[in-house]
């Protein structure tokens, strides 16, 4: 069990601390109810206190809804229930330094650095967590502290990771794991495995240490605010990372089920059918011929046709593989989904994305073969849709929904607002998703705003803001 974490000193006391737990999980973009924090509170009675471990599952059990809003729990926990000191030895040695003091009579740092990693090599041998974070907090106080500072004493991961070099203990690690067993097979797998797993959580234990102290020196606020990043579903497109974009491939099958749902035709049954005469005027017989109940005959179910027109230029590269990964996740729901990437020409890439395909695979073969630039290679959205028109006017009908995915800037370049006007004309529905803030539109080489004059325009940074289209359409 985990030494208890340090005590409450807050206005309030551990109520007081709770919610402003809580109202930091709630300004980091995890949604958290009035129901949930009372949950909260019923928790600091059901667990036991001075088990750190057993108090941040009990809290997350209750204030999280997904697996992904973890990290961020967890960097916030570590914030606010922060591990306490440890308690002197038992044996009462007077050798041993104080808290936060080395206990290595060693001449200089590059002898102490030698003989903390051959103690961390045991250390990570042996696999036991909580001998790992106390490892982790000598460490940082140790070898990561840097030049004194007039705000007070600070801390780096960066160097803590320098002097003792976990990675390079890799080999040393699976011969100790691995023992006399034969290499290549299944025991150097999960060995590996086991090595990486290990030198992650000390890694994650070096920063959380740094954290701590630089909550003590700069509050808690401050910190938070620069070591939480944003949830997947709120990282803007247009800045995603390699690894941003893999969490949010898995937050598109969703999305993609809704949306299909929003925009086919409506499936009531009932009034919204025609009448049916026959089964009607058999009814009214039971009532004297009165035609008390009607009936009516349902609407025909059928899954609806989409067209996507998605700016593929680098300045939106992000926002493009996102809804790319979308329109792949979409054709599973509509019977006709079309697919057209552009530049400054268009080229319809429906070819790519056959059902079971890798999307990142499909995206590369785009690149390499769809006949998107026609000129220089900059954005162009008059030309593009002046294409589309001439030669895919087909694709667009009373039975289409029409989706334009791009951030309307044109490079001063002429917008086509009367072809882009034609062909909402002829949809069942079109809607324009933006990546860009509202706030932006119009400004230097946009066309939002004129765009926006003839076809639903919506502002759509993030996974989050695009549930919320799907939810409101």
């Amino acid at each position: 069990m985990e030494q208890p974490h340090a005590p409450v000193r807050e206005p309030g006391g551990l109520a007081g601390h709770l919610d402003g737990f809580v109202r930091a999980v709630r300004e980091a973009g995890i949604p958290v109810g009035i129901s949930q924090a009372v949950d909260a509170a019923e928790i600091l009675t059901a667990v036991d206190l001075l088990d750190r471990e057993q108090l941040r599952h009990g809290l997350a059990a209750v204030l999280l809804q997904r697996a992904a809003q973890r990290p961020t729990y967890d960097v916030l926990f570590d914030l606010w229930w922060p591990l306490g000191d440890r308690p002197a030895p038992d044996d009462g040695d007077d050798e041993a330094g104080e808290a936060g003091q080395p206990t290595l009579d060693v001449p200089d740092d590059a002898a102490l650095a030698e003989l903390m990693r051959a103690q961390l090599l045991e250390l990570l041998t042996d696999g036991d967590p909580e001998a790992l974070r106390r490892f982790a907090r000598d460490a940082v106080d140790q070898l990561g502290q840097g030049q004194p500072t007039p705000s007070g004493q600070s801390y780096f991961s960066y160097r803590v990771m320098r002097a003792l070099s976990p990675d390079t203990l890799v080999a040393q690690l699976l011969a100790g794991l691995l023992g006399d067993a034969e290499r290549g097979g299944l025991a150097e797998q999960v060995a590996r495995q086991t090595v990486r797993d290990r030198l992650a959580a000390f890694r994650t234990a070096v920063e959380a240490e740094v954290r701590r102290r630089t909550a003590a020196e700069k509050g808690r606020d401050r910190v938070a605010k620069n070591a939480v990043r944003p949830l997947a579903d709120q990282v803007d497109f247009l800045r995603a990372q390699s690894a941003d974009l893999a969490e949010l491939r898995r937050s598109v099958a969703p999305l993609a089920r809704r949306l299909a749902v929003r925009l086919s035709a409506r499936r009531r049954l009932g009034r919204e059918g025609r009448l049916d005469f026959r089964k009607t005027v058999r009814a009214s017989l039971g009532t004297g011929g009165v035609p008390v109940v009607t009936h009516h005959r349902p609407r025909k179910v059928h899954k609806p046709e989409l067209v996507v027109l998605c700016d593929v230029s680098g300045s939106v590269a992000g926002f493009s593989h996102f809804t790319l990964m979308l329109t792949q996740a979409l054709r599973e729901h509509f019977t006709g989904v079309r697919a057209f990437a552009f530049v400054d020409s268009t080229d319809e890439v429906t070819r790519f994305f056959t059902p079971g395909v890798d999307v990142a695979d499909a995206i590369a073969r785009m690149g390499r073969e769809a006949q998107v630039v026609g000129f220089d290679g900059h954005s162009d959205y008059g030309t593009a849709f002046e294409v589309f028109a001439d030669r895919w006017a087909s694709a667009v009908g009373p039975k289409t929904s029409l989706l334009v995915l791009g951030d309307g800037r044109t490079n001063y370049r002429q917008p086509g607002v009367p072809v882009l006007a034609g062909l909402v004309g002829k949809a069942r529905s079109a809607h324009w998703l933006n990546p860009e803030p509202r706030r932006l539109w119009g400004s230097g080489d946009s066309a939002a705003e004129r765009y926006g004059e003839v076809i639903d325009m919506v502002e759509c940074r993030n996974a989050a803001q695009l549930a919320d289209f799907v939810t409101t359409l």
